[in-house]
């Protein structure tokens, strides 16, 4: 989805209330979606959107265009919510550039279960999605925000590269490392269905 063909760049610039008020509609429930999943909390979800589109309207006069428009709100809620977290725990330190991210080391989950024989509707059940939230919510916040871009709202590499201010490199690094650790601790939840699933 290209949203500089969607949206006039010109009719925003120039403050026209309807175009903007398009570009809220379009991009309030992705970012309130993510804030939520980042945060935790609806308040502090709403807050996150309340900002993204308060500082998209104060600064977009002076947006170039150089990303997309979609890929310049991600940024914005990226960096309200993280600094909400910040708030909430000043000694969490989230650097853009970690050791951890040139570091060609693989990492080794303790636990892999095969899921193969479970079916589609076990994946998408309430009980299996609520699973996968907690898990997602337990993940490192940088492993957390670039598996939440990428893999829940969509976006491409590039995109995710945009948004967060990282190398490919790094996002490809990130991602992966939030998705095995998501596969470990999904783990024993799936493990026990398909113990279930073979006793049955």
């Amino acid at each position: 989805m290209n949203t500089d063909e969607q949206f006039s760049l010109e009719a925003l610039r120039s403050g026209d209330r309807a175009e903007f008020a398009r570009l809220v509609e379009a991009y309030s429930g992705p970012i309130y979606r993510l804030a939520l999943k980042m945060l935790g909390h609806p308040q502090d979800a709403e807050d996150v959107l309340q900002n993204t589109f308060l500082k998209a309207l104060q600064n977009l006069k002076t947006f170039e265009g150089r990303s997309s428009l979609s890929t310049w709100l991600y940024r914005i809620a990226v960096n309200e919510a993280l600094m909400l977290v910040r708030k909430r725990k000043p000694e969490v330190v989230i650097s853009d550039t970690t050791p951890e991210d040139g570091d060609s080391s693989e990492y080794n989950p303790a636990e892999f279960t095969d899921w193969c024989c479970l079916p589609e509707e076990e994946f998408v059940s309430t009980e299996s999605r609520q699973a996968l939230d907690e898990a997602i919510r337990r993940l490192p916040e940088k492993l957390r925000v670039v598996f939440l871009l990428r893999d829940i709202e969509g976006l491409s590499i590039q995109e995710t590269c945009g948004a967060l201010g990282l190398s490919e490199t790094a996002v490809k690094t990130r991602l992966l490392r939030a998705r095995l650790r998501l596969r470990e601790m999904l783990g024993s939840y799936f493990g026990e269905r398909v113990a279930i699933r073979k006793e049955g």
